[in-house]
């Protein structure tokens, strides 16, 4: 990662340890940096491991559990101090975090210090998983992914689409709708590539929520009808790296993990803000293993410091 973004990640880490209290979604931090939601969530997942919306909820945990045990505040203001704004709210968060009610906690744990280690322990675990260093990157892994990694650049792309709105598992909906779109029309591979798109990173969205595009290219000249079910877009061209994925479509999020997470702050460019692109290469339901092969396209730019 470049000194430039892991900057503004330890910008809003400190930010967000001194405004618990305020409204800290995804939105907010987002806008500090100047990115875009995805982008912000994928560079944070990728520095400190995990997502912004659960290191906000862990930070907040781990001061309630500190402020319980050692002042007398009453529930209700810690739990304002920590961003909540019912003791409702805070109580169902801190007994899924910790297993137990926050006045279980103060009733107890001055007592039982088992409870205060538990919580040193946790605070050590976080303390180690921010704790990122792209130095500390494997060589064989990043041969590994030299190996299967190449560089490709695109030209801009008009594409037509289907849009899907729930969980990525089931993709098929809008592949079904454009296939039916797609027959329609003549248009078929390999002329025509049918390209998958995540707007949404699952980890930030909740499940229901998260888009995706399944589009395929237009010849030049194509006229765009309109119609209920297909849009029409561009999409920009210019630097990917490419990654070949063959497994089941579940492990896609992990293929997107070990890239942002572990081959990026080691090669030689940083992320740029265009859409990931998964050129989508069989059908799974026709694949003997239920497998999909893609050519995942990640956006990319040379790095420009260190």
């Amino acid at each position: 990662m470049r000194h430039e973004d892991r900057s503004r990640i330890e910008d809003i880490i400190l930010y967000i340890a001194e405004n618990l209290d305020a409204r800290l979604d995804l939105d907010t931090l987002a806008g500090r940096t100047h990115w875009s939601k995805y982008h912000f969530g994928r560079l944070f997942a990728a520095a400190t491991g995990t997502t912004p919306v659960a290191y906000v909820n862990r930070k907040r945990m781990e001061r309630a559990a500190s402020e319980l045990l050692l002042s007398d505040l009453p529930i209700l203001e810690i739990a304002l101090r920590c961003g909540f704004e019912s003791t409702s709210a805070f109580n169902a968060s801190f007994k899924k975090h910790y297993g137990q009610t926050p006045s279980r906690v103060r009733n107890q744990g001055r007592q039982n210090r088992n409870f205060e280690q538990f919580s040193g322990n946790v605070q050590e675990v976080s303390s180690r998983e921010t704790g990122y260093d792209g130095k500390a990157s494997n060589r064989f892994l990043r041969r590994l992914w030299e190996m299967n990694i190449r560089i490709a650049t695109l030209p801009d792309l008009q594409v037509a689409y289907a849009r899907h709105v729930g969980s990525y598992l089931d993709t098929w909906k809008a592949w079904s709708a454009l296939g039916a779109w797609t027959s329609k029309h003549g248009l078929y591979p390999p002329e025509r590539a049918f390209i998958g798109i995540s707007l949404d990173d699952p980890a930030t969205t909740e499940e229901q929520a998260c888009r995706y595009d399944a589009c395929v290219t237009l010849p030049e000249g194509f006229a765009c009808e309109e119609s209920a079910d297909i849009g029409y877009r561009s999409l920009a061209g210019g630097l990917y790296a490419v990654y070949p994925f063959y497994d089941t479509i579940d492990r896609l999020g992990l293929a997107y993990q070990s890239l942002y997470g572990q081959w990026l702050p080691s090669s030689e460019y940083e992320a740029d803000a265009r859409d990931c692109l998964e050129f989508c290469l069989n059908d799974p339901s026709l694949d003997p293993e239920g497998k999909a092969k893609v050519d995942l396209h990640i956006p990319i730019k040379a790095r420009t410091s260190v």
